[in-house]
């Protein structure tokens, strides 16, 4: 890779990084070029992009971001997940996969500008997805103007009851 190449390269990783919302480092060695594929099919679908890259060039493509944390601890070969959307959905989708495969190991991640450790990335992934909260939510916000509705038409409902009892009342004298 001559020079002009790697500063197009660096160039290309710190736009990934200045785009994402968080990235997950795994590594990679032993694993098949179709297990590769399938890992990258998997992330593609929870929302994300898999890129392999030289150490030294994803170090300098932190620069300016808030992915700087990782400098220094880019070891070995490296294999980076970039989240665009549900870091959640990612996490899920790498551990997944590292349950079938034995050689792939998440090492960690940067989620706002903090280093994650494995065990922190396996919690996020037991997290429920953006869609599943905000449906928790919508439920939440429509519990207590469910609860309205109710209380206000009670107030109708009782007073046609009592009309009813007067009427039946009146029938029966």
């Amino acid at each position: 890779m001559n020079r002009d190449q790697k500063r197009q390269e660096v160039e290309a990783l710190s736009e990934k990084f200045k785009g994402a919302q968080a990235v997950f480092v795994t590594h990679y060695r032993g694993l098949s070029v179709a297990a590769i594929d399938e890992l990258r099919r998997a992330v593609d679908k929870a929302g994300a992009s898999y890129r392999v890259a030289k150490n030294t060039l994803l170090e300098r493509a932190t620069d300016g971001t808030e992915f700087e944390a990782l400098k220094g601890e880019l070891k070995g070969p490296n294999g980076l997940a970039f989240v665009d959307d549900d870091p959640a959905a990612v996490a899920k989708a790498l551990v997944e996969f590292a349950k079938k495969h034995d050689k792939m190991e998440i090492r960690m991640g940067v989620l706002g500008g903090n280093i994650l450790s494995t065990d922190e990335i396996v919690a996020l992934s037991k997290l429920p997805s953006r869609e599943e909260l905000l449906g928790q939510f919508v439920g939440v916000l429509a519990g207590p103007m469910r609860n309205l509705v109710g209380v206000l038409s009670g107030v109708p409902r009782s007073f046609v009851q009592v009309l009813g009892a007067i009427e039946e009342q009146k029938k029966a004298a």
